[in-house]
């Protein structure tokens, strides 16, 4: 457990590709994803928020703090890290999505031996940066906040004005599968 991370649990979308029902409350053998993301991040982390824009009784109940995104419009990841490190009493916080239940167990700690003096550390497969797995510094939370009020919400382009290191999780690619639709549900658990 890194006790100096904060782990972001981000569960503030419309679960559009999903049918608009909330994916993190989707069951995956039996549980709700969320659940899954938080059993995988708990041990990593010194704390828990989830950043949820709807059900926020439902997400309550894993026993977490629950924080909507304080701009309106469901205006996608970067605002649910910005409500999350609103709500951070650490010095780092480290994001997951609530559809990704596979996430890696050693996540926090590799991407913290990489971070040094960046702001930010991303999780990366083969070419493929995994923009919503990332460690940053609770620092750029003013920074952040001065890029969503000039309308941005591109992550890449947020990405792009900090000083960044991709990780390599080349030996655990398959941790990083999200479950975006029913069918993928359905493929990766008989509970769907």
């Amino acid at each position: 457990m890194n006790a100096e991370v904060t782990g972001i649990v981000l569960a503030g979308g419309q679960g559009r590709r999903m049918g608009g029902v909330d994916k993190g409350l989707q069951l995956l053998h039996g549980r709700p994803m969320v659940a899954h993301v938080i059993a995988r991040l708990a041990p990593q982390v010194g704390e828990i928020v989830v950043n949820a824009n709807q059900n926020l009784e439902a997400y309550r109940a894993f026993g977490q703090r629950v924080v909507p995104d304080a701009i309106g419009g469901f205006a996608g990841p970067l605002a649910g890290l910005h409500a999350g490190l609103g709500a951070a009493a650490r010095a780092h916080a480290v994001t997951a999505p609530c559809d990704s239940p596979f996430l890696p167990g050693d996540l926090v700690a590799r991407l913290m031996d990489a971070l040094r003096d960046n702001d930010l550390a991303v999780a990366k497969t083969g070419d493929q940066p995994h923009p919503v797995f990332c460690l940053v510094r609770v620092a750029v939370q003013s920074h952040l906040e001065a890029f969503l009020a000039a309308g941005g919400r591109k992550i890449d382009a947020w990405y792009a004005t900090l000083k960044v290191v991709e990780v390599p999780f080349d030996d655990e690619a398959e941790a990083f599968r999200n479950i975006n639709t029913m069918d993928e549900l359905r493929m990766s658990g008989p509970d769907a």
